[in-house]
């Protein structure tokens, strides 16, 4: 075993704490990592707090990681010391399949997550991100473009993926009307990466605080959810809206913003049930569907479109000793639009 040092919940009512533990020896199919970068998701809030009853204590959040790669073992190929690499929010799949299924893993069974999840075969749990280092198989880091900055580039591991793979998905781009609901941690690399797939981009905002930022990311229209009269605008217009909000909302009010057979998309997880009726979607054939990161193929792929795009996330980058002040503050949205953990200050 290694020794690590991070920050961990002891419990669901602990703050994040200074935290030594055990990492693994690497195998001769794994890449040890040096992170440099670490961003804050809000389902870190969700884990910690134990609000979706997963969480495995003490838990070390953070599945947006990036950091440079300081060495491999004997059968490792595609990384060498030194390379820039990211890793995400799962770092095994498919434990219980015959083949690894490349792109559907992240919905497979035997998913092993970053954080609050156990190594394969073995008792040691997964600590994640908010640490100095981790020991990741080879099949499960993620190469950074050359062009993205290790800390801007971080969210994208969650946040990035969790938009691009619905957008890409349901076929935004040129031709496609696009909603997101929601202009935050996720919600603004929705905006981005729709307007990089050449999508009319709309933003849907509970005020107009932010339509300055919206537009300057390329949203075409931004509207104010608080404001009744944007339903009526709005009915019937959208091929595709995704829901980024975990809050409540009135589901059929939304529902009504799309065309015939147009999908609603939930990305943002809701700790309450979904309240709908039926006939928000059966007049109009409509969907409502969800989505959950993508695979490591296309969470790949996603960072190349990034890179072509030079597209990040807008960041505010934090000390470690600074995490439980974050997490206040991401509960009250005060922040744009994703904290990031500059690790050099553990």
């Amino acid at each position: 075993m290694a020794i690590a040092k991070g920050y961990a919940a002891a419990s669901a009512s602990a703050p994040l704490t200074p935290f030594t533990f055990d990492r693994r020896e690497p195998n001769d199919d794994d890449v040890v990592i040096a992170i440099k970068h670490c961003g804050v998701c809000h389902s870190d809030i969700h884990m910690v707090d134990n609000g979706w009853g997963q969480s495995v204590y003490p838990i070390v959040p953070g599945h947006e990681i990036t950091g440079v790669v300081t060495a491999v073992g004997s059968k490792v190929s595609r990384f060498k010391e030194g390379d820039r690499v990211g890793v995400g929010c799962f770092v095994d799949s498919c434990t219980t399949c015959a083949a690894r299924d490349l792109d559907r893993e992240q919905y497979m069974p035997g998913l092993v997550l970053t954080y609050s999840g156990f190594e394969p075969g073995a008792d040691l749990p997964t600590y994640g991100g908010y640490s100095d280092h981790m020991v990741v198989k080879e099949g499960y880091v993620l190469s950074i473009p050359d062009n993205l900055p290790l800390d801007a580039a971080a969210p994208l591991l969650c946040a990035g993926i969790t938009l691009y793979s619905p957008l890409r998905h349901w076929n935004a781009g040129p031709g496609k009307s696009v909603a997101i609901l929601g202009l935050g941690g996720l919600g603004h690399m929705g905006v981005k990466i729709a307007h990089a797939m050449g999508a009319e981009v709309t933003v849907l905002s509970q005020t107009l605080s932010k339509q300055a930022d919206g537009l300057a990311m390329g949203a075409d229209h931004y509207y104010a959810t608080s404001d009744a009269a944007t339903f009526e605008t709005l009915a019937g217009t959208f091929d595709l809206l995704i829901c980024t909000v975990s809050a409540g909302i009135d589901w059929g009010a939304y529902l009504n913003l799309l065309k015939v057979d147009g999908t609603m998309v939930l990305v943002g997880a809701p700790e309450e049930p979904v309240p709908l009726n039926a006939f928000a979607l059966i007049p109009g054939r409509r969907t409502l569907a969800g989505s959950m990161i993508g695979s490591i193929k296309e969470t790949q792929e996603m960072l190349d479109f990034c890179g072509e795009h030079g597209i990040v996330a807008d960041i505010e980058t934090i000390a470690i000793d600074q995490i439980n002040a974050a997490y206040e503050r991401m509960q009250k949205s005060d922040v744009r639009y994703r904290f990031v953990i500059d690790m050099a200050t553990l």
